[in-house]
């Protein structure tokens, strides 16, 4: 029996009971997709390679994930406060950044000039901050600094901004969870709602083209269907294909230039691309001594110097420098994996890589990138295994199964302009005021709008608000006042039930 993947989500917070994105989910699903919480240490943050490797666990729990940093940080007991507090102002003022993508950008300048938005909240220069530089403030302990911004993205910390890195280790804070069946449950479960309410999801329909009349106003778009073209009228579209697919490939090249387009592009950049192995194994969880606890693997602790020196690598240096590893097992997650596939497990192992790296091969086709292609495909591949079995060695003569995906399987696959999954670059740059108001949902052209992980940030949870976000453009900002209101409905239900 071959082992099947489910790629796309390796898990997601912010989930417990009547939270805000739960709701959310549950309303475009019509409460039918389902999610299993993970264990209390749902992520291990592993330092150094060898004797000098330190492991440090990260806990779930709105007290346990401060109290277990104090535990492993005795000595900087008060940084692990610190911190923790500057999570919760950034998770509790967040909204206010979803504000400056509604306010007229009038407005929003007027706060700026006048200096109003750092009084207002202090979430404005969290955003604006370096994570290194505002955590070199709070301590002087590397693996501490490392904990703080051990999910990769692309950005090394020193160009990432404080508030994105705080709020992925708060979006966690009160549990990690996996949706039952796999991430496909997603598309499972919300494409019927969409047929529901007369809509329509077509497959193998690429868009070629958003179609712009003369007086600038968008009215559709083309799809291929076989060798033609076909054309979708419809009075408005919503591109969650990312701005730089949106203006640089699916605009008529008269709109492209214009200076409106091209100042939105020039805020942003593309983000790194990444490398996933994907690992058959002969044997079910028990078995084989498998978790659902992620690793998040580094070299060293200073991950300034890591990841900027792994960005700054030719192709030809890559093969035995990569410096940072991401290591799951989605099938020890899902309970229905034994089921699906009894006696199969999976192992994923994630990285970034630039697109520059396999750019020579960005014409070729799918399986046939020839052999240079292949061999440096495989030997990033077989360096990622060979880090993964330092942990795992149980597995090394398990493995049935294994192919890889570069930054151009993620061109084929998600469409991705440079193979990047997150969208575009999360910068510091990208998280100012100015430029956290100017890409917003609606665009110069008429009728288009943009949404998804590039109107908000990262991760599934950033794409749902990028839609939201959309949603109150083309509707109403009371679509957001609405779920909170429905958000505490339910809150006071339950404790009700609960008395």
């Amino acid at each position: 029996m071959p082992v099947h993947w489910i790629p796309g989500i390796h898990y997601v917070g912010q989930l417990h009971e009547n939270s805000l994105l739960r709701v959310a989910l549950e309303q475009i699903t019509e409460g039918q997709l389902q999610f299993v919480r993970l264990e209390e240490q749902f992520d291990t943050v592993l330092l150094g390679r060898g004797s000098e490797r330190r492991a440090f666990h990260i806990h779930a729990g709105k007290e346990e994930m401060r109290e277990s940093l104090r535990r492993q940080f005795p000595n900087d007991t008060l940084a692990v406060d610190q911190l923790m507090r500057l999570m919760k102002e950034a998770a509790r003022h967040t909204p206010l950044l979803a504000c400056l993508k509604m306010m007229p950008l009038w407005l929003v300048r007027l706060l700026m000039r006048t200096k109003l938005l750092g009084r207002i909240s202090c979430v404005f220069g969290l955003a604006s901050s370096s994570h290194s530089h505002l955590m070199a403030k709070l301590t002087q302990n590397k693996d501490l600094t490392a904990l703080s911004s051990y999910f990769f993205y692309g950005a090394p910390p020193r160009d990432s901004s404080f508030l994105i890195n705080a709020l992925f280790l708060h979006h966690y804070k009160r549990g990690a969870y996996y949706p039952r069946g796999g991430a496909s449950e997603f598309a499972f479960h919300i494409i019927p709602v969409i047929q529901k309410a007369g809509g329509a999801v077509l497959v193998r329909a690429p868009v070629q083209r958003v179609l712009v009349n003369k007086e600038g106003t968008t009215y559709g778009v083309t799809v291929r269907k076989g060798q033609e073209e076909v054309e979708v009228i419809a009075p408005v579209v919503i591109s969650d294909a990312g701005i730089f697919n949106t203006f640089q490939k699916f605009l008529p090249e008269e709109i492209q230039i214009k200076p409106e387009i091209q100042s939105l592009l020039g805020l942003v950049r593309h983000g790194m691309g990444s490398f996933l192995v994907f690992v058959g194994l002969d044997g079910s969880k028990e078995e084989l001594g498998i978790v659902s606890t992620n690793f998040w693997m580094y070299k060293h602790n200073d991950l300034d110097q890591l990841m900027e020196h792994y960005s700054s690598l030719s192709r030809e240096e890559v093969v035995g420098n990569i410096p940072m590893m991401f290591l799951t097992f989605p099938s020890a997650k899902d309970p229905t994996s034994s089921i699906r596939q009894p006696g199969k497990s999976c192992m994923t192992l994630l990285t970034m890589a630039k697109y520059e790296w396999f750019e020579e091969w960005k014409n070729t086709k799918l399986n046939k990138r020839g052999p240079e292609y292949e061999d440096l495909k495989m030997s990033m591949a077989r360096e990622l295994l060979d880090w993964a079995l330092e942990i795992f060695p149980q597995l090394r003569d398990k493995i049935v199964f294994m192919d890889a995906a570069t930054p151009l399987s993620n061109m084929h696959y998600l469409g991705a302009s440079c193979g990047e999954m997150y969208g575009a670059e999360h910068n510091v740059a990208r998280f100012s005021p100015d430029v956290v108001a100017k890409i917003r949902p609606q665009t110069p052209v008429k009728g288009l709008y943009l949404t998804g992980q590039d109107v908000f940030c990262n991760g599934m949870a950033g794409a749902l608000h990028g839609g939201l976000l959309c949603a109150s453009a083309l509707l109403s900002p009371k679509i957001y006042i609405d779920l909170l209101q429905l958000k505490k409905k339910l809150k006071r239900k339950t404790a009700r039930k609960k008395a």
